[in-house]
């Protein structure tokens, strides 16, 4: 959606190894939004995007007009997604991931890909896409890419750019959280609730961040695990966490496979 960094960077040119073309789509979508302030405030820098695509020398840009992607007005569809789009994230933001579902269905229709590479950052995205394109007939096919970090641990979003000194200094934290958590789950027989109350004392002693969620679910269904005293290391699946924050207005999301 624009604001490049060095998270797309890695994703064009992991797609530029693999593919005889490269093609990046720019389009911030206003149906994905809940809140029209967030739409409103979602960082564009449409001269530096071009620049950034042409030091890597991609194929080609293709940069809509909201009437080109929704030429009858944007209005989302509803799609038979598995219920991917109503857990975790999907709880706190309904509708979001159909409206994520919809541009993206637009776009494959538009563009006509034959792979898409997506960012592991929106690990839940990803796994809506997946099933969009399970609903394709597996076209295109979606390659999830590794998320790219700072130097501090912080994921690079587009979002950061909104971030104060301060702030971004302090969001490493999540980070932080998300390690402590492997370390624990490794090291203790370690409940969700116990371990999600060291992580929030690790994100709130940053002084700037306050949670929103800490989550744990199952890290191919999404489905939530429940039960706050079971160790998080007797299950045999493998354990993603899920964090979501604020600094400030700016609203910070990571997650990390912690088992």
């Amino acid at each position: 959606m624009g604001a490049l960094h060095a998270g797309h960077a890695s994703l064009i040119k992991r797609a530029q190894k693999e593919c005889e073309h490269v093609i990046v789509s720019i389009f911030v979508n206003p149906i994905q939004f809940n809140h029209y302030k967030d739409f409103e405030n979602y960082p564009s820098d449409n001269k530096g995007d071009i620049s950034f695509l042409e030091s890597l020398n991609v194929s080609l840009l293709f940069n809509p007009s909201g009437k080109v992607v929704y030429p009858d007005g944007p209005k989302i569809k509803n799609y038979n997604l598995d219920n991917l789009d109503t857990k975790l994230e999907g709880l706190l933001r309904p509708g979001h991931f159909q409206g994520v579902a919809t541009v993206i269905d637009r776009l494959f229709d538009i563009l006509k890909p034959d792979r898409a590479y997506f960012g592991l950052k929106d690990y839940q995205q990803v796994q809506v896409i997946k099933k969009l394109a399970s609903i394709r007939a597996e076209c295109p096919e979606i390659i999830g890419c590794p998320i790219i970090r700072e130097d501090t641990g912080l994921a690079m979003s587009s979002r950061n750019s909104r971030l104060n000194t301060k702030q971004k200094k302090a969001a490493s934290s999540i980070f932080r959280a998300l390690k402590f958590a492997e370390k624990e789950i490794r090291i203790f027989p370690v409940p969700p609730e116990a371990l999600k109350r060291e992580m929030k004392a690790i994100i709130h002693s940053s002084g700037e961040l306050r949670v929103e969620k800490i989550l744990f679910a199952f890290s191919n269904s999404l489905d939530l695990i429940n039960d706050p005293n079971s160790p998080l290391d007797h299950y045999n699946e493998s354990v993603q966490c899920f964090i979501s924050a604020f600094a400030g207005e700016v609203r910070l999301i990571d997650n990390y496979c912690v088992s």
